[in-house]
């Protein structure tokens, strides 16, 4: 008796659609895991690989470790690094609490400028502030005799500079934490008729202690890992970050630089999970029954306001428009006739308006390729059917970024791209490199950033969707990315912007035909063009500056586009 194929039962190993749907969704996500071992575990296991290693690459074990301890190492690079980390953390957390504090807790006009004018550093490279403080105090500086003895370059110069490029990061961090006070509290303290000065110890300060860990450990990480800001103003200070540079760049001894990157990454990665535990904590705090603050009018808080903010307004403005001034001076310190003659760049050593294409060009990659690859990824994380394990995985791969300085990473990626038995080490000096390291290295933010967006949508939309035969796709397509583009914007401009400004993730990639305009101001800083440098440094800050105001108005456009169409429905 023969039976027909289609008479057979199911094999019992058969998927079900729903299990099928889940596994060609968890196959997106291995590709998406794919990537980070390609741009970033691999990249981190070979700089592990190279400091337990000799020059030609035998395994050594821990010799090279004890080699850079016994040559004074820790005594002169680690202590540096951790003394310059702390200092510029207190003060910088301190300033950012005060100003947070006076543009949340009064009612001073104009709070949305004055946020927006303390904000500036974070569009300048960190560079900037050292050239400016150079010619504020350095030895022909303006205030040179306010010093006294004491030089600029070196640990004063090193955390000034540091204080000026992190105090937005900080400050954003803040006025989060403080917008999300309970009113509650405060109208407690003010029946129970406490004075101004108890209720900021005992209501203001502790609802945001959490914010003021997690800044803390940002500024830490942030002043522990520079590069640009020691190069340029830290004199014979040496911190870990230059030490690195000296060893690859100067003595050409990788196993040591390796070495030095290990140390600089230890302490980030601690800070990290510190931060991440803080933040948690931070969530967990809020409740669904807080109700928002808004401050009173009250002439002697807001006096006290405008107090705090103007010593940080003021060294803001000194630094940039030093900057500024500098950049057009003909010949400081003998000839202070204004010209464009510094921004003539290609008269000088080191670099020019190719590197400053070269620059745009980078940006411009990573903002596209960036921005698609970081939204697709959060978006399979968020919206589709995923493994919890295999999603826990992931995420700790999307966060990893955080904890890797960039300096350890561009070494990392001369050790993985450029080894022979590498397919990819073709791409080793070229613009791909420098876009796929940009990436990777700022890729945690920008996906937090969209995956609070995907968050904020409702599930309900996949339920419907499904209900009407619509594929995943489909929604993404119709529903998710519309929705999304506010973030989108933000996501784009964080790529932009760091892209356009930083040093040290691409200080060791960029070759011959791909110099970059952040580069290009050390090199010709190191040249002794240092007017023409600051001018450089304030063409990518104003190349920022541009990208933001375009930011604006696309997002105001967007945003009235958005509430016509929600009307229209």
């Amino acid at each position: 008796m023969t039976v027909s194929a289609t008479a057979l039962p199911p094999a019992r190993w058969a998927l079900t659609a729903w299990q099928r749907e889940r596994l060609r969704w968890a196959l997106w996500l291995v590709a998406a895991l794919g990537l980070f071992a390609v741009l970033l575990l691999g990249p981190l296991y070979s700089l592990l690989s190279k400091s337990v290693a000799d020059g030609n690459g035998a395994f050594v074990g821990l010799a090279n470790f004890e080699a850079y301890f016994a040559s004074g190492g820790i005594a002169r690079g680690l202590s540096h690094s951790l003394w310059i980390a702390s200092a510029s953390t207190v003060i910088v957390v301190s300033l950012a609490f005060a100003s947070a504090w006076a543009l949340t807790r009064t009612r001073l006009p104009l709070r949305g400028g004055i946020q927006a004018l303390l904000m500036l550093p974070i569009l300048a490279p960190s560079l900037l502030p050292a050239l400016s403080l150079i010619y504020l105090f350095g030895e022909q500086g303006i205030f040179k005799s306010w010093l006294g003895e004491t030089s600029i370059y070196g640990p004063l110069g090193i955390v000034l500079g540091s204080c000026f490029w992190t105090f937005p990061h900080a400050l954003m961090i803040l006025i989060t934490a403080m917008r999300h006070a309970d009113a509650r509290h405060y109208e407690a303290a003010e029946v129970l008729r406490a004075s101004s000065l108890r209720t900021f110890f005992t209501v203001t300060l502790p609802g945001a202690r959490y914010g003021l860990v997690s800044a803390a450990f940002v500024v830490f990480i942030l002043v522990f890992t520079d590069f640009g800001v020691p190069k340029v103003i830290g004199g014979n200070y040496e911190v870990l970050a230059t030490d690195i540079y000296k060893q690859v760049i100067g003595q050409q001894k990788f196993e040591m630089g390796a070495v030095i990157s290990v140390l600089l990454l230890l302490p980030a990665l601690l800070a990290f999970v510190a931060d991440r535990w803080v933040q948690r904590k931070q969530a967990a705090s809020l409740t669904a029954r807080a109700v928002p603050y808004q401050p009173k009018a009250n002439l002697r808080r807001e006096l006290t306001g405008a107090a705090l903010l103007t010593p940080v307004l003021g060294f803001i403005g000194l630094v940039i428009g030093m900057a500024i001034y500098a950049s057009l001076v003909r010949y400081w310190p003998y000839n202070l006739e204004l010209s464009l003659r510094n921004y003539e760049f290609g008269r000088m050593d080191g670099g020019g308006w190719t590197a400053y294409g070269n620059s745009l060009t980078l940006a411009a990659l990573t903002m596209l390729v960036g921005t698609a690859v970081v939204f697709f990824n959060a978006w399979l994380s968020e919206r589709t059917p995923q493994p919890k394990p295999l999603l826990a995985l992931f995420q700790l791969c999307s966060l990893l970024p955080l904890a890797v300085p960039g300096l350890t990473l561009g070494l990392a990626y001369i050790f993985f791209f450029n080894h022979p038995s590498n397919p990819l080490n073709g791409l080793y000096g070229s613009m791909a490199i420098l876009v796929l390291c940009t990436v990777a290295h700022f890729y945690s933010v920008a996906h937090l950033t969209a995956l609070t967006a995907l968050k904020q949508l409702d599930h309900e939309f996949e339920a419907v969707g499904q209900s009407l035969r619509a594929s995943r796709w489909r929604m993404l397509r119709q529903i998710t990315l519309p929705l999304s583009a506010p973030a989108l914007l933000d996501i784009a401009l964080y790529l932009f912007v760091n892209a356009m400004t930083t040093v040290s993730a691409v200080i060791f990639l960029y070759g011959p035909d791909t110099a970059l305009a952040a580069v290009a101001v050390l090199n010709m800083d190191e040249a002794g063009d240092t007017a023409p440098a600051a001018a450089m440094a304030v063409t990518i800050m104003a190349t920022c500056l541009l990208a933001k105001l375009l930011h604006g108005a696309l997002s105001a456009w967007l945003s009235r586009h958005t509430q016509h169409w929600r009307g229209g429905r």
